[in-house]
């Protein structure tokens, strides 16, 4: 095991591997052991690793032009912006690096109709256990204190509300006349893989379109087919007014993008808001290439099936164990809640050749590849069983 560096800030405690390559659903390390890859580096890597189209895509980008400038016309940028559109029946699309940053800038196109409606404190409310990002305005959005403790203070402006709960936010809406949106996950993932039920998202826009507020989804994490539609927002038949997406979208290449409709569509003007790297041409290249290929190979459709074929595996197999106390996603977006914290099963899995996450403590978090196959989505969930038996057995 090599020696790990010091010269990097410690905003991470790193597991003591490094990988050098990866193929489909599958990763080595640098000391030659293989890993089934159930996180997709946390949801980015919905085609797996080194998809030989991206691969080409991005190589033969390389060897043409990678950067320009937003000051110009960037064709390909103009091409993926009538793509997602398109998909999620959007009008128009500003492009970013990040989900923080597709977050931030829904919140300031917020703040900004917020103003041109002549209310001068405008406010945004946001879910308890979500989570945005960690730039000052989104880690205030977050609903996780971890995040924000040690960095106030914080930034103004939100109101929380809880995620699920209809009537708390008609409450909001009848004491809170500064409020202009409300962004939420429709699929919470660092706060649990928490699901927002079909109803109360048609509730969320009703009362959005009563008041005059915008809907803005975080579609970072289940967005780019995860959950078996395109957008998770698709699952209940509404349509947002800001939706942000990042992750899955490059494959690995850092893309964010933060898309609107309707009258949200036209808030941002220019000097509003910008980006040195945003779209440039090859993030937006590779992005292109993740739409191909999902859409040529039907991706989207194959995550619906295999996350129902991952979660009923599951479900059957740890049917009688006291100590699972709910399974439950959408897609390939999956978590598996225990009665007690379950943070060692990531080393553990890793013991066992399997790559996973846990988070909100107590929640095993699936992200596999949109790729799997039949016999490798069955591994990654007998995998997960046995270390969930062998676990709680103590």
């Amino acid at each position: 095991m090599q020696v790990m560096s010091d010269s990097l800030m410690t905003t991470y405690a790193r597991q003591p591997i490094a990988f050098e390559r990866g193929e489909g659903a599958w990763l080595w390390d640098t000391e030659g052991r293989k890993y089934l890859d159930g996180l997709s580096g946390i949801a980015v890597c919905g085609l797996g690793h080194a998809h030989p189209a991206v691969r080409d895509a991005l190589c033969d980008q390389a060897g043409t032009l990678v950067h320009t400038s937003n000051l110009f016309r960037i064709p390909l940028q103009e091409r993926l912006g009538e793509a997602l559109t398109r998909l999620a029946g959007m009008d128009r699309a500003f492009f970013c690096n990040s989900g923080a940053e597709a977050n931030e800038a829904a919140i300031k196109l917020a703040r900004l109709w917020g103003h041109r409606r002549e209310i001068a404190q405008p406010a945004v409310v946001v879910m308890e256990n979500s989570f945005h990002g960690r730039t000052l305005a989104t880690l205030t959005a977050t609903g996780n204190r971890k995040v924000q403790a040690g960095f106030e203070p914080l930034v103004q402006g939100f109101i929380r509300a809880p995620y699920g709960d209809l009537e708390a936010l008609a409450n909001i809406a009848h004491n809170s006349p500064n409020v202009v949106a409300v962004l939420m996950e429709p699929v919470q993932g660092e706060g649990g893989v928490n699901l927002a039920d079909d109803d109360y998202l048609r509730g969320v826009r009703a009362l959005c379109d009563e008041h005059g507020w915008l809907l803005m989804l975080d579609e970072v994490q289940s967005g780019i087919g995860r959950t078996g539609h395109w957008f998770a927002f698709q699952h209940s038949g509404i349509a947002p007014d800001v939706m942000a997406l990042a992750k899955g979208l490059g494959n690995g290449m850092p893309i964010g993008a933060c898309l609107a409709r309707g009258e949200a569509a036209e808030v941002f003007r220019p000097g509003n808001h910008g980006t040195t790297f945003g779209g440039n041409p090859l993030a937006c290249r590779a992005a292109l290439a993740v739409i191909e290929i999902m859409e040529s190979e039907g991706l989207v459709q194959r995550a619906g099936a295999l996350g129902e074929r991952i979660t009923r595996r599951l479900a059957e197999a740890l049917a009688e164990n006291p100590h699972v106390a709910e399974i439950r996603g959408r897609g390939l977006m999956i978590g598996v809640e225990l009665d007690r914290p379950c943070g060692e099963l990531v080393t553990r899995g890793l013991e066992q050749g399997f790559i996973i996450n846990v988070t909100a403590e107590r929640v095993i978090r699936l992200l596999p590849p949109l790729v799997l196959t039949d016999a490798e989505a069955d591994q990654l969930a007998d995998g997960v069983i046995a270390l969930v038996q062998a676990f709680t057995r103590g």
